[in-house]
């Protein structure tokens, strides 16, 4: 992150110096001129020190505030910046004369539309839940299981929360949908167990009749944060394992479980986090998956969705659904008529929705809560519903 630091800078100033010229084009004001640069300045200043310092984790608020001013800063100018750049390719070959006072009131105005979506995405977008529905068809799925439906959630991130009402608007929505059964896909937490204590009521309303079963993120193992000793980690560690079980959740660790219904069975198998790249490793399918019979139908959880290409595809033994979660959608993009991008898919080929490699299913959920940046854009947060269609 740090080495793109300049990068993120060098584009930001680029895109200010052009939108600032055309602001200057409407106005003359010298307040609005030092009010231009010194947000900007302090934006710059704030980012360079938080990102260098050693105690960052220590201030995530002032970090989200950072970083909703760097969206808002940078990200309308972007967007106009094709206007101003067009206009100026013109005014090359006329010997540059004044800027145009309608292209840069168009430029205005096509900035004006990201930032207040931008600036709804930081007050309303982080509890605007979506309930996204897929029926998934399986030859080998028993009879017995036949429209068996699933809810399933991940990255609650309950650190990041601030609204109760808005969390309990969310609870409700997953109640409201009389899944069989509640799966939860890691990130209960964004580095420590107590950020749960104030939202265990909430959570432990939900219900499914079969059962609400969980696995770990990369957020839950408190590798973010700074700690006074290995024991205190650890301790924090073994703290969240508890609010999984206070909330209600059976937790997998490497573990699976069968799941009975009128006399047949599926199995459930959940993978501690592995990730690809600088994420750590704890998961192990093949440990998790040992006392299945290869036969039997089985869905996976595992909370980052490179581990379905990495290991799960040519795992020995077929797994007919992965669950996974992870990305957030980067809580940001546009998914509109079927229309699915984020910046986030340059990172991670399968973020968001369904995906299918021959018999084998992957479901990546856009997560229930929200981090860093607080708040979200046309990527919402969602709650999974799937049904299982036995053919």
């Amino acid at each position: 992150m740090k080495q793109r630091i300049p990068f993120i800078i060098l584009i930001w100033v680029i895109a200010d110096f052009y939108f600032f010229h055309a602001v200057k084009t409407l106005t003359s004001s010298d307040i609005v001129t030092w009010g231009y640069w010194l947000i900007d300045a302090l934006l710059i200043l704030g980012i360079l020190f938080f990102t260098m310092a050693r105690k960052m984790n220590r201030a995530p608020g002032v970090i989200s505030i950072l970083m909703a001013g760097l969206l808002l800063s940078v990200v309308p100018k972007i967007l106009a910046l094709p206007v101003l750049l067009l206009e100026d390719i013109v005014r090359l070959f006329q010997n540059f004369p004044p800027r145009h006072v309608w292209v840069s009131e168009l430029a205005v105005v096509i900035a004006a539309i990201p930032f207040f979506s931008l600036l709804y995405g930081m007050i309303g977008g982080r509890h605007h839940y979506k309930v996204h529905k897929v029926t998934i068809p399986f030859a080998d799925l028993p009879k017995a299981f036949d429209g068996f439906t699933l809810t399933q959630l991940s990255d609650i991130h309950s650190g990041s929360f601030t609204s109760k009402k808005g969390v309990e608007k969310g609870i409700k929505m997953v109640n409201a949908q009389n899944s069989d059964l509640l799966l939860f896909t890691g990130d209960l937490v964004n580095s420590k167990a107590s950020e749960m204590e104030p939202w265990i009521p909430y959570f432990s309303k939900l219900k499914a009749a079969y059962g609400k079963y969980s696995v770990l993120g990369n957020h839950d193992y408190g590798d973010y944060t700074k700690w006074d000793s290995e024991k205190e980690k650890a301790d924090n560690l073994v703290s969240l394992k508890n609010v999984h079980h206070e909330i209600g959740f059976k937790l997998l660790l490497n573990q699976s479980v069968q799941l009975k219904k009128d006399g047949q069975s599926i199995a459930l198998i959940g993978v501690e986090n592995w990730g690809k790249g600088g994420f750590h490793k704890y998961g192990s399918l093949t440990k998790a998956a040992a006392a299945i019979d290869d036969k039997e139908f089985k869905i996976l959880m595992s909370h980052d969705p490179s581990h379905w290409e990495a290991k799960t595809l040519e795992h020995e033994k077929h797994i007919d659904l992965t669950l996974s979660g992870h990305t957030h959608g980067m809580q940001f993009g546009i998914e509109v008529l079927g229309f699915k991008w984020s910046p986030i898919k340059y990172v991670y080929e399968q973020w968001a929705g369904l995906y299918k490699r021959g018999e084998k299913y992957l479901y990546v959920n856009r997560g229930f809560g929200f981090l860093g940046f607080k708040g979200r854009v046309g990527i919402w947060p969602e709650i999974t519903v799937i049904t299982l269609k036995s053919i």
